[in-house]
């Protein structure tokens, strides 16, 4: 299904599939069962499910515990980035019940202490490239030491981050050239200078292009509202 607002853009709108991060949808925070069918305005194929903050967690277990019949082929789930409480020991433990009904699991690498810990998700776990804000976990050479530690894990390209990290887009080219074997869905968005995520511009979309074209065999997960160009 390809949304009524993207029927007339380009490069995105022709993609399949196409899906919608539910991090964005602060209006409904918490509240999964409406979080998912707002999803599916956008597609039916894939979602992410972002608890986002550590106190979002609790709630995604239980929806995810007694959810069925959820319509979508791919399901990702974005692990907590705030307000962090359990070790991570008590998060990993966490995140590998939720494995058996996710297709992937999305961790910050600045939010990894051990390694080693994560390798109990195995193939789950995904790593998405970090913005410019962030301390590590921003370039192909800082990825690299933790798909060493993690064999199994996939990646899922960011390509905002990318482009707050080199607007030219050749770092983002470059994590492509060394991870795309790996390469499990993207995050697909623009950004202000402060990090928020805002609507993909039509700037943007051509500017991404040939990222983007190089990334067909996977979903597109948006993480901000679609709006009429």
């Amino acid at each position: 299904m390809v949304p009524a607002l993207l029927a007339e853009s380009g490069l995105v709108s022709q993609h399949h599939p196409l899906g919608a991060s539910t991090g964005y949808m602060s209006h409904a925070r918490d509240e999964w069962e409406a979080l998912a069918e707002e999803a599916l305005e956008t597609s039916t194929f894939a979602v992410e499910l972002a608890a986002l903050s550590e106190d979002e967690l609790p709630g995604l277990e239980r929806f995810l515990a007694g959810a069925q019949d959820l319509p979508f082929a791919y399901l990702s789930v974005h692990a907590p980035v705030k307000h962090r409480t359990l070790t991570e020991a008590e998060l990993v433990a966490r995140l590998e019940h939720l494995a058996p009904v996710a297709d992937a699991i999305v961790v910050h690498p600045d939010t990894i202490e051990d390694p080693a810990r994560y390798r109990a998700l195995g193939s789950c776990l995904v790593l998405e490239n970090m913005d410019a804000r962030k301390p590590g976990g921003r370039t192909a050479e800082e990825l690299a030491p933790l798909f060493a530690a993690l064999p199994d894990a996939g990646f899922c390209f960011d390509i905002a981050h990318a482009w707050s990290i080199d607007p030219s887009m050749r770092e983002g080219q470059r994590m492509l050239d060394r991870y795309a074997c790996r390469l499990r869905h993207l995050h697909v968005s623009s950004l202000r200078p402060d990090g928020h995520h805002i609507p993909l511009t039509d700037e943007h979309e051509g500017l991404f292009g040939p990222l983007l074209s190089r990334c067909r065999d996977v979903p597109w997960i948006f993480e901000a509202p679609l709006t009429a160009r």
